[in-house]
């Protein structure tokens, strides 16, 4: 499965066109695709009133949400936040730790717009989509 991260959620439903929205174009509908709730929250609070909000929520629902806040996440968040502290990549969101271990730790690619991401690819595994 490909986790799509917020930041190409939002360039999408801008119409923005860059690598990562043509290809999440191109396999909307035959690609396994899905999004964490943190990732929801991020791109419905975007929306720039209750209709538009309504349409986000419709769209995003019809993909899997997984839930990805628990105990044992929040472990393997520390630990990685920790590792790449240590090799000098000091990570300056904690969604993003979350995220990035969470599809590290449940074996999902990641489709992103956020050099953010780049030492969990580099130094822990992530396994990112390069379009």
């Amino acid at each position: 499965m490909v986790i799509v991260d917020s930041t190409v959620w939002v360039d999408y439903f801008n119409g923005q066109r860059n690598p990562q929205t043509d290809w999440l174009d191109e396999q909307l509908d035959s690609q396994r695709l899905g999004l964490t709730s943190v990732m929801l929250a991020e791109v419905l609070q975007g929306a720039t009133n209750e209709r538009d909000a309504r349409r986000l929520e419709t769209e995003l629902l019809r993909l899997e949400v997984f839930d990805n806040l628990t105990a044992t996440l929040a472990i393997a968040s520390g630990r990685n936040y920790r590792t790449l502290r240590a090799k000098g990549h000091t990570p300056r969101k904690t969604i993003d730790v979350l995220i990035a271990t969470f599809c590290i730790e449940e074996g999902h690619a990641l489709l992103h717009r956020d050099r953010d991401f780049d030492p969990f690819e580099k130094h822990l595994g992530l396994v990112v989509v390069h379009p």
